[in-house]
């Protein structure tokens, strides 16, 4: 049996010393009364087991047949049965190398007809996607159906995170942030560098704040939706307890392999702009900032390319139940080859999640703008005072937001997982045997 990817060509080989389309032994003519037949390639007339005369005329004496022949005598067609087509007429018979049997020219068996062979059967499909190579829209497809099919466990964990998070961060916003942190300077034409230095790093504390709260909560969400998504590929439902259960013991070692991807991340962009602001520091000026500004671009390239290359690792980690360096070498390896495929439908899938919850969140902010006493104006400008209920509305719309992007981001990345595993380790096998698939055979059409 193949194990590989793909499918096979249709029928099966034919019984031995039989071939599709030739006579019974016993209808064969005999030797003796009928006249010594052609040599065929490959034929030895004097081999072990022949019935034919050794005497026989040089080759060069023979040549094929000009005049009508009648043909041997053909055994009868066999009874026509469900999706067999009309049996074979004429010089189509059985003696002239046509058949009347499954996957004849005129039978309608096994997906021949008229004109050849009709297509490979289709792939198995017990869960929300096919168990065969995916294609884009396939894998979309896969992650709307896993909400749809799902919802009740898929929005009840998205709600449960997204509501639990964004209470942090208004908490936070509220009372730490708006009191103790000191932006005004910014907004300050004639603010001295020290002002402006104090001010930046308080806009950048509070947004690393802000971040790592709302990382908590992607990393159990995360966690929680590969179990749910893995799930529904087999056609299984699952509760949200029964997730939790499942994903508990690893929910640690994602978020340290998420912060670690994101270590690297950061530590690879500023390697990037160290000799620029070295020359900055040593009197460079203007020389020295562009140096910086390139380094950092380039930077930020490689570490795009590292992210995408380890885009696979938190599946890996969660349904291989591997441990953070293992489940970083097998993204690694499972993207090989295939990283600017991999990088689009990721970007594809970031974008829609994003439009879709852009078309939530905007709304509510601009809602919150008015309702909090300064006015839309005064939120376009950047001189508006972000209180409680600019939090609160805000706040809501971002629930609501976070319930779109969660699964599908995180659907996708499972399914792109699955895909190519199935792709190079035939895992579409192993996947239609765990759901009870009948007689699993590779799948049949690849995605693109």
């Amino acid at each position: 049996m193949n194990d590989t990817p793909g499918w096979a060509s249709p029928g099966s080989a034919p019984s031995d010393g039989q071939q599709p389309g030739n006579p019974a032994p016993s209808d064969r003519p005999d030797p003796a009364q009928q006249p010594a037949p052609a040599e065929q390639p490959g034929a030895d007339p004097q081999g072990p087991g022949s019935k034919w005369s050794k005497e026989q005329p040089p080759p060069a004496q023979w040549s094929a047949p000009t005049g009508p022949q009648t043909p041997p005598q053909a055994p009868p067609p066999p009874p026509p049965g469900p999706g067999w087509g009309s049996p074979p007429s004429g010089g189509q018979g059985g003696g002239q190398g046509g058949w009347g049997g499954p996957g004849g020219p005129s039978s309608g068996y096994g997906g021949w007809n008229a004109g050849g062979w009709g297509g490979p059967p289709p792939a198995a499909k017990p869960g929300v996607i096919p168990l065969r190579p995916l294609g884009v829209g396939e894998i979309l497809d896969g992650a709307v159906s896993t909400m749809r099919t799902y919802w009740r466990t898929v929005l009840g964990i998205s709600l449960t995170v997204a509501v639990v998070t964004e209470i942090v961060v208004i908490l936070v916003q509220g009372f730490l942030l708006n009191d103790y942190a000191d932006t005004e300077a910014l907004e300050d034409p004639s603010a001295t560098l020290s002002e402006l230095m104090s001010a930046l790093g308080s806009a950048m504390l509070g947004s690393a704040v802000l971040f790592a709260i709302s990382l908590v909560g992607t990393v159990v969400a995360t966690a929680l939706l590969t179990t749910v998504t893995s799930r529904a590929v087999l056609g299984r439902p699952v509760t949200t307890g029964e997730a939790w259960r499942d994903a508990r013991p690893r929910v640690m070692k994602l978020f340290g392999l998420i912060l670690l991807l994101l270590l690297i991340a950061v530590g690879v962009t500023l390697a990037g702009a160290l000799p620029g602001l070295l020359v900055v520091l040593a009197g460079g000026g203007g020389a020295g900032a562009a140096l910086a500004v390139l380094g950092s671009i380039g930077g930020a390239v490689v570490a795009l390319w590292l992210m995408i290359r380890f885009s696979l690792a938190s599946p890996a980690l969660m349904l291989e139940k591997q441990g953070i360096k293992k489940a970083m070498s097998r993204s690694a390896k499972l993207v090989r080859g295939s990283w600017w495929r991999i990088f689009g439908i990721q970007l594809l899938a970031t974008l829609i999640a994003n439009i879709v919850a852009a078309i939530v969140v905007i709304p509510f902010t601009f809602l919150a703008a008015a309702l909090s006493g300064d006015g839309v104006g005064s939120f376009l400008n950047g001189t508006g005072d972000f209180g409680w209920t600019f939090l609160i509305v805000s706040g809501i719309g971002s629930v609501i937001g976070s319930m779109v992007t969660f699964p599908i981001t995180a659907g996708v990345t499972v399914l792109l997982y699955i895909d190519q595993r199935i792709r190079r380790e035939a895992l579409d096998l192993e996947l239609a045997r765990a759901a009870g698939v009948q007689d699993p055979t590779p799948g049949t059409t690849p995605g693109s």
